[in-house]
């Protein structure tokens, strides 16, 4: 195993074991098999981690609960006792941050921001009144157009058309059905 960069992402290069080559369509198919069987053997590995992953984060969220609780109320009932004492502690609005023998208190002001809702109606409106700085036209490169008039931009420096083929292998495999029916 090598690490590289980051000691928690372990990079595992594989051995030099290769398979048998098929020599047949007979052998090709086992070899498939083989491939299916140890794609659900892989996919139940992984929903056992998935369960046992499901279960500690479980049990943890529920020792975090009393904890999570405690500190929404506390911070609720500082913010009230600062709010009360806001001018005193701010020196009247001179700063926003107090420092108490434990930590700080401080008050932020967000950034701005817009929301908008019926965005069709606002462009409409916007538009009608001549406000159409106020509206952002993008422009990029129709891939699609292109794909269906490819002769049209062959000779476009910088655009490109390419198409790869993978080998995918596809095992046969069967649902159980949800249960009996009657």
């Amino acid at each position: 195993m090598t690490a590289r960069s980051n000691p928690r992402k372990v990079r595992i290069k594989a051995g030099t074991s290769y398979a048998q080559v098929p020599q047949d369509a007979q052998e090709a198919s086992a070899a498939v098999a083989e491939i299916g069987a140890a794609t659900r053997e892989l996919r139940h590995i992984e929903a056992d981690m998935n369960e046992a992953l499901a279960k500690i984060k479980e049990q943890f969220e529920i020792a975090a609960a009393l904890p999570r609780e405690r500190i929404d109320i506390l911070t609720k009932a500082v913010q009230i006792w600062a709010e009360a004492n806001r001018d005193a502690l701010t020196q009247h609005g001179k700063v926003k941050t107090h420092d108490l023998p434990a930590g700080q208190i401080c008050w932020r002001t967000r950034p701005p921001s817009v929301r908008v809702t019926g965005v069709d109606a606002v462009l409409d409106f916007l538009r009608r009144l001549g406000l159409s700085r106020f509206i952002r036209t993008k422009e990029e490169i129709n891939r699609e157009a292109i794909l269906n008039e490819p002769e049209a931009v062959s000779f476009v420096p910088g655009i490109s058309i390419s198409q790869a083929e993978d080998f995918v292998v596809s095992p046969f495999e069967i649902e159980l059905s949800q249960g009996v029916t009657e």
